[in-house]
């Protein structure tokens, strides 16, 4: 007997919010709540997913596809602050404190989002332990790693800003080698550090020419860690 269309995009989900570290250990019964409570859309390339400034009532959870969070500068310009990728969660923010959105979330390409209501979510953060410690972790990272950026933007050299910024990136170890996964464009890294895209893109051909990273389309790898880390702090 076939499983009714419905049932099975049930399982579909469920599959994919197990992958999620900050769901990854909730019980059954927990899981059940937040399928119960959880609403899915999704959104085509270049779609706004989430607005700055708009409300807060959701923690947002991305299922597939790739997104990045963006800022506008007085000026008009957008800046990329950082790609999100599948298991990532985003929204966290305006969720805890009750306070609008702080950036805007744009669709690189056809996306699936999990919308969780935020008072589902708050009960989350206070009911299961190991939601709880995982959020405090992510958020205690997460202020680590804006200090460092703060940090970066104060380098006066152009190239060293761009070594210290891949070295910040930078997410696992594939045995001897670093990856960094969604690289933000060339113009995106100029507009996050302070420089131009010929900039970055003269940089990052130098760091190739000489056998320390190997680039894909939005994917870095560091095959020369400790030659990387030598040049950002000379």
């Amino acid at each position: 007997m076939p499983v009714p269309k419905d049932s099975q995009n049930k399982v579909s989900v469920q599959i994919h919010l197990r992958k999620i570290p900050l769901l990854a250990q909730l019980s059954e019964d927990e899981m059940r709540q937040v399928m119960t409570d959880l609403r899915i859309r999704t959104y085509a390339k270049r779609d706004v997913v989430l607005q700055k400034g708009a409300s807060g009532d959701s923690l947002l959870f991305l299922l597939s596809g790739q997104l990045q969070v963006i800022d506008v500068t007085e000026d008009g310009r957008a800046i990329g602050l950082r790609m999100l990728a599948p298991g990532d969660f985003f929204g966290e923010i305006a969720v805890i404190n009750g306070s609008t959105r702080s950036a805007s979330v744009v669709a690189l390409s056809p996306v699936m989002v999990a919308l969780l209501p935020r008072n589902t979510a708050l009960h989350l953060f206070s009911h299961s332990p190991s939601v709880a410690k995982h959020m405090l972790r992510f958020l205690a990272e997460k202020v680590q790693r804006d200090s460092q950026f703060r940090a970066l933007l104060s380098i006066h050299n152009t190239a060293k800003r761009i070594y210290t910024f891949l070295e910040l990136m930078k997410e696992k170890k594939e045995g001897d080698v670093e990856v960094v996964e969604n690289l933000p464009t060339h113009q995106d890294i100029a507009n996050m550090i302070n420089t131009s895209r010929e900039t970055v893109t003269r940089t990052l051909l130098a760091l190739v020419q000489q056998g320390i990273i190997e680039k894909g389309t939005h994917r870095l790898i560091i095959l020369n860690p400790a030659e990387l880390h030598k040049l950002a702090q000379n």
